[in-house]
């Protein structure tokens, strides 16, 4: 559900209403600008790819063209690229907004774009941090309201003082709603300055269908090894953790490990720094790197469980929701969101972050067991389909959306 927290206290919450139904009807509702900065699919645009659903006939601005462009496309949306295409992954969430200094020509034209844009619809609705911090400027320019939908976690291990300071000024000037997919990302944008008034907690949410075959029959056709098999699918970078699990895996002699994922924003150092990690364990035979893949489900269904390892707090966590919904067992480290999806250790297993030993336990544990496990999977699995469904998701922001632009 859909909830605001007040501002006399971030445990007292508020529930709004769920939306009656979603929009339907050109005429009846208002259209949307959804912005974002990459064209790169990872989780925040995968987020954006299902929340569009409802909103045919919107219009989506990105500043560069991609895999997103064409899902959108796909979505009913109509897509305006920038006409000076610029990439913003140089600018590091970490770094100083001085860093920004060299790009402010095109991020003036960009914000320019923006603003034309948002003329012709009713609300713009900012998917990144990067295109809420020139959405918001656009928006205020020709007077609509804006909407951002943080996906990130504000606090010191992901984003320097300076940029924490100036989006929190920024959205508490300009954003009519600040969307956090958590209660975990709420209170980091409250401890930053953020008003608590304009927070609302919409979970992700996605949907997977299992492939009713057995693990066995899953590996032989994804030419997985067989025997005791651990999945990890993230991003490829450094905050993930993939290289705690590489030092777990190294105190448990015959278990291998698939990595699912890429680096994808200038983290391309750290992906060849966990190879390197792996041969140095004497790893490399245990240790398959899959890369970016488009079968995750398959992929997940075929492992014995799923470790989700991030040395820093995660604002949501898809992976655990897929796992959860793909009927494997998970084991997370205990930071950020975690323990909000798996509710406590009633659906999966907990450890610290930063302690491989911790994680080599944990999974020794569960392998060594596993039908000790399976009640509390198939709890999981319920839990997902009950709160992170994609509709929910759809449902909840349409609320939003609709009440942004007063037409509730």
């Amino acid at each position: 559900m859909t909830e605001v927290l007040p501002d006399e206290a971030l445990s007292e919450r508020e529930p709004i209403g769920r939306a009656r139904s979603a929009p339907s009807g050109r005429a009846a509702r208002p259209r949307v600008l959804f912005v974002s900065h990459t064209g790169t699919m990872s989780g925040a645009e995968l987020v954006l790819r299902d929340a569009v659903q409802p909103w045919t006939g919107s219009t989506a601005f990105l500043f560069e063209d991609g895999t997103l462009a064409e899902a959108l496309r796909g979505q009913g949306l109509e897509i305006r690229l920038a006409h000076r295409r610029t990439a913003l992954t140089a600018l590091r969430r970490d770094a100083s907004p001085l860093s920004a200094l060299p790009l402010l020509g095109r991020l003036g034209a960009l914000m320019v774009e923006i603003a034309r844009a948002a003329r012709r619809c009713d609300v713009v609705y900012a998917n990144s941090q990067k295109a809420f911090l020139l959405s918001a400027l656009a928006a205020r320019a020709v007077g609509r309201p804006l909407i951002w939908h943080l996906h990130d976690i504000l606090d010191s291990a992901h984003f320097g003082r300076a940029q924490r300071i100036l989006q929190v000024r920024l959205a508490n000037l300009s954003a009519a709603r600040v969307i956090v997919p958590s209660e975990a990302a709420a209170r980091a944008f409250v401890s930053a300055g953020g008003r608590r008034s304009l927070v609302r907690v919409v979970p992700n949410g996605l949907d997977l269908e299992r492939d009713p075959r057995p693990a066995a029959s899953l590996r032989a056709e994804l030419g997985l090894p067989a025997g005791p098999l651990v999945g990890v699918f993230s991003r490829i970078a450094p905050w993930k953790g993939q290289d705690v699990l590489i030092d777990a895996l190294a105190t448990l002699p015959g278990l291998r490990c698939i990595v699912v994922g890429a680096p994808l924003f200038g983290e391309d150092s750290y992906a060849a720094h966990l190879r390197d990690l792996a041969a140095a364990r004497g790893l490399s035979d245990r240790i398959l790197f899959l890369g970016q893949r488009d079968d995750v489900p398959r992929l997940m269904q075929a492992v014995d469980v799923v470790v989700h390892p991030s040395v820093d707090p995660e604002p949501f966590g898809r992976t655990l929701v897929e796992a959860m919904l793909a009927g494997v067992p998970v084991i997370a480290t205990d930071t950020g969101a975690s323990a909000e999806i798996l509710d406590g250790e009633a659906t999966g297993t907990l450890v610290p972050p930063r302690r491989p030993d911790r994680l080599a336990a944990a999974l020794s544990e569960l392998l060594g067991n596993p039908d000790a496990y399976a009640a509390r999977t198939d709890r999981a699995r319920a839990r997902a389909l009950s709160r992170y469904g994609a509709s929910r998701m759809q449902h909840d922001l349409a609320d939003l959306i609709l009440e942004a632009v007063g037409r509730t």
